[in-house]
């Protein structure tokens, strides 16, 4: 599961920027807008984080080492992280990102029931806290 949140993020975010280096507002695009360079400088930050920790725990995977805890905690923080991305890409487009047409209207919707199914993030939490 942690692969399909973290590549539906990288892929939200690579429709934001494409969508705010289009989109005029107020005589500019809307990535010439201070804010928006911070929350994609932020979400790329996440992203580059998250693809790290994906290898790791693959890699602890193959190698038989990633235990239930460990793998609890990559899928919570990975649906986490997914919902937070997309939820910021969608906030970017504005009005546009509830329209069909445009790619995050659904990565959003998708990003929402990562959430819950193959474990609820809170399930996840009791799980990790076993470990502690």
């Amino acid at each position: 599961m942690s692969p399909r949140t973290q590549a539906a993020a990288q892929r939200a975010f690579d429709e934001a920027v494409k969508f705010v280096k289009e989109r005029q507002a107020f005589g500019k695009t809307i990535f010439d807008q201070q804010n928006t360079k911070f929350v994609l400088a932020d979400i790329k930050t996440r992203l580059q984080v998250g693809w790290a920790h994906l290898d790791w725990a693959l890699a602890r995977h193959v190698a038989g080492e990633l235990d239930q805890f460990e793998g609890a905690a990559t899928k919570l923080w990975h649906t986490e992280m997914q919902w937070e991305v997309v939820d910021a890409c969608l906030q970017l487009h504005g009005g546009a990102g509830y329209m069909n047409e445009y790619p995050i209207a659904r990565l959003w919707r998708d990003a929402r029931v990562q959430r819950i199914y193959g474990g609820t993030s809170e399930i996840m939490k009791l799980v990790v806290s076993r470990s502690i």
